[in-house]
């Protein structure tokens, strides 16, 4: 079943079960969707890789946002970035672990023969094609910058 679909079934059952937490983050998600799908061309269906970046791009702002009303202390408008980031993140395919990505990243070193930070561009662009959906870009260039340099 396409992404869509099953926004459109949830977004249903959300309405029925008068959840409007859950509501306001799949309406958020089918926006975003149908804007990408407007931006592709409306007879064009989009791949799963392109719904998973719309799904991290969300994932993202919404982490960002929650950042910025929690340091000026507007708790009433990061719980609900925060309820929504649970919706979208249930869409999400399973996240690896910091341990996880770093072996991962720690074999592609080995594999391409870097040896140091001026390598990052190869090691970056390998890790980024595996991890892809999996980890957070931020997460993998902390993790290869760290690995490079040797600290």
């Amino acid at each position: 079943m396409a992404l869509q679909e099953k926004i459109d079934q949830d977004i249903k059952a959300a309405m029925l079960a008068k959840d409007n937490t859950r509501l306001r983050g799949l309406r958020a998600i089918k926006a975003a969707i149908l804007l990408a799908k407007a931006e592709k061309g409306p007879a064009e269906a989009l791949s799963e890789d392109t719904e998973v970046k719309v799904l991290q791009k969300l994932a993202k702002q919404r982490k960002e946002s929650a950042t910025i009303y929690q340091e000026q202390k507007r708790d009433d408008l990061y719980q609900i970035e925060m309820e929504e980031l649970v919706v979208i993140e249930g869409f999400l395919p399973k996240q690896l672990s910091r341990e996880e990505v770093e072996n991962i990243v720690n074999q592609l070193i080995s594999e391409t023969g870097a040896t140091g930070p001026k390598d990052m561009g190869k090691v970056m662009g390998l890790a980024n094609q595996k991890l892809a959906g999996k980890a957070d870009g931020k997460t993998i260039s902390e993790i290869a910058k760290t690995l490079l340099t040797g600290n």
